[in-house]
């Protein structure tokens, strides 16, 4: 089962370097991707091995695989829905040029970032060790720094209102409940 974790683990991350490079358009990497690519890197080194050289329970081992194929799914279809939209990597200091809220970006406004930490989730689950607790919270806390910037980046635009508006539907990382979705927008 390690090995198994490991090359589904390994895998995932490849996709994700892979969009990287080929679906996200920006031009160079920005300080602030530099970081987190670096991050990325370290996590997948130490996640690694913790998942080579400890003990965890094969339940564990299960669920953290289910977790993340689940977020290949998210990735793959944020994927899709996106493909013509030439998305900016992260932390990029360019302006949105579109509103995507179609797919994914239905029901989430970062779905990437949720795919992103639903794979580290489930590699964390996978690997059973609590070591990759400080890591994880440090992943979180990049990926939540990357999507609020580009929050902020939409209100600079003319997409402000409209950006506004898709917030009310959409949660940011979580889909928002549909109950809390007809509360707000009765009271708007």
């Amino acid at each position: 089962m390690t090995w198994f974790v490991l090359i589904v683990s390994w895998a995932i991350v490849g996709q994700h370097i892979w969009a990287t490079r080929d679906h996200f358009v920006s031009e160079k990497m920005a300080p602030g991707a530099m970081v987190l690519a670096a991050l990325v890197i370290g996590s997948t080194v130490v996640f690694s091995a913790l998942t080579f050289f400890g003990e965890r329970s094969v339940a564990a081992a299960a669920v953290g695989i289910v977790i993340e194929l689940a977020s290949v799914a998210l990735f793959w279809a944020a994927i899709i829905a996106s493909r013509r939209a030439r998305l900016l990597f992260a932390f990029d200091p360019g302006l949105p040029h579109g509103l995507l809220d179609s797919g994914p970006y239905r029901y989430v406004r970062h779905p990437f970032y949720t795919s992103y930490l639903m794979f580290w989730i489930g590699w964390a689950v996978a690997s059973w060790s609590a070591w990759t607790l400080p890591l994880l919270a440090l992943l979180i806390a990049f990926y939540v720094a990357a999507a609020t910037g580009e929050e902020r980046k939409f209100a600079a635009t003319q997409l402000g209102p409209e950006y506004q508006r898709y917030r009310h539907r959409a949660g940011l990382f979580w889909p928002r409940l549909p109950a809390v979705v007809r509360h707000q927008s009765v009271h708007e």
